[in-house]
């Protein structure tokens, strides 16, 4: 691989993270699931901005739908880049074939050189002490594991502005019958998780995650203040969704986004841009 120059903006060097790897300010980026990305598609993304990727994640298991061959070719370009790669969570696919398919399965990703194993912890459905069983599994299989936590709350617990209007009362939403995820039993399962071995925890919270106008920073502020930033990975949907984490919680959080974002989620860990269409301008 030859080597490249990137220009940096201005930053406050306290404040950055440092080179690759790293173990806080992680950029996961999406790889093929919602939209099709070719060999060479991604070689342009890592040629251009592989020094701001740390890891790509074939989401919603797409990975198993591909060539072993392309799999390979991919995951080795990667690691040229110094990029890991992570399987997404798919595990939970092969309990219907028996708990030694969940062994094959991590012997599987190694050969094809994946690093880390994704698992979706809710999809699973497994007692806990099969749970960090799987964990210990991975690690012994000489890979890294992260089991991903979906978190979903009330929207009627979601705080509406606009309560009255011209002095009048304004009824209040209708009560959701959503299921209300007990965060604290969320977090003490991710603790066990993390002493079994895990390295990070994702969190899948649409409800808490997905509309930068309803993110429940209390909700985010308890898991990252109990699992720790160095520990835990957030999904931001949009553009406005990673520019809230990085206002509130500085460069060092780790965010799992669409290959689209990466640049400007660059911007934003090095330039403290402020909003997206601000006044604030690179030169």
């Amino acid at each position: 691989m030859s080597s490249s120059v990137y220009y940096r903006f201005d930053h406050d060097d306290e404040a950055d993270r440092p080179e690759k790897p790293r173990r806080y300010g992680v950029t996961e980026m999406r790889g093929p699931h919602y939209t099709l990305l070719s060999h060479n598609f991604l070689q342009d993304i890592f040629e251009s901005m592989g020094q701001f990727v740390d890891g790509l994640k074939f989401s919603g298991g797409s990975h198993s739908l591909m060539p072993k061959s392309f799999l390979k070719q991919v995951i080795e370009t990667a690691h040229q880049y110094h990029i890991y790669v992570s399987t997404g969570d798919w595990a939970e696919h092969l309990l219907r074939k028996g708990p030694s398919a969940f062994v094959q399965y991590v012997q599987e990703c190694k050969n094809v050189g994946f690093d880390t194993i994704e698992f979706n912890v809710g999809s699973l459905g497994v007692p806990e002490d099969t749970l960090l069983r799987y964990v210990r599994l991975i690690k012994s299989g000489g890979l890294r594991a992260k089991p991903q936590f979906s978190l979903k709350v009330k929207k009627s617990d979601i705080p509406i502005g606009g309560s009255r209007a011209f002095g009048s009362y304004v009824p209040p939403p209708p009560q959701s019958s959503e299921v209300v995820e007990d965060v604290d039993f969320l977090i003490r399962r991710a603790e066990r998780c993390l002493e079994a071995g895990a390295d990070m925890i994702m969190i899948e919270a649409d409800d808490v995650c997905q509309d930068a106008d309803s993110l429940r920073a209390d909700i985010i502020a308890k898991i990252i203040g109990r699992l720790g930033i160095e520990k835990t990975m957030f999904e931001a949907s949009n553009s406005r969704t990673s520019e809230w984490f990085i206002q509130r919680y500085g460069p060092k959080v780790n965010l799992f986004v669409d290959h689209s974002q990466v640049i400007g989620l660059e911007c934003l860990r090095g330039c403290k841009l402020g909003t997206f269409g601000s006044s604030h301008h690179l030169f």
